[in-house]
C-alpha cells in the first residue's frame, strides 16, 4: 500500500479533449481521482446505475449539469451526483480548472453515455 500519493506518483490517464486524471485511490469499493480539464473542453453527458460521486473543483470555474439544472462552480465549491442521474461537467472558461472525482464505488465501468 501507498502512503503517500500526489499526481506525480499516482497513475495517469487521459480522456476526452485533450483532458488528464490521476488515480489518486482506486479500490473495489472507492475511487478518488484528480482531474484537469483544459479550457473549451466537456465531458460527455452521461449516468451511472449503481455510483454515487462526489466533484470538488480545487482550482478555476466549471459548468456543472446536473439532470438539466446548471451550477456554476468556483474552486471549493462541491457537488454530488446520486445514481441515475444525469451529469456533465464542462470548461466553459479561459484557464484549465482541476477537481476531485469522488466515487462509491468506483464509477468507470458504470458509465452509460446519454
Amino acid at each position: 500500500m501507498q502512503l503517500l500519493v500526489n499526481n506525480g506518483t499516482a497513475e495517469h490517464y487521459t480522456w476526452g479533449q485533450g483532458c488528464d486524471g490521476w488515480h489518486l485511490l482506486r479500490n473495489a469499493g472507492l475511487s478518488v481521482i484528480e482531474e484537469c480539464m483544459p479550457p473549451g473542453t466537456a465531458e460527455v453527458r452521461h449516468h451511472h446505475g449503481m455510483a454515487q460521486q462526489f466533484f470538488y473543483l480545487l482550482s478555476g470555474t466549471a459548468i456543472m449539469e446536473i439532470e438539466g439544472r446548471i451550477l456554476e462552480m468556483s474552486a471549493g465549491d462541491g457537488a454530488q451526483v446520486l445514481p441515475g442521474v444525469r451529469h456533465q461537467i464542462r470548461n466553459e472558461s479561459k484557464e484549465s480548472i482541476r477537481f476531485l472525482m469522488i466515487s462509491q464505488p468506483p464509477s468507470h465501468a458504470d458509465r452509460t453515455n446519454d
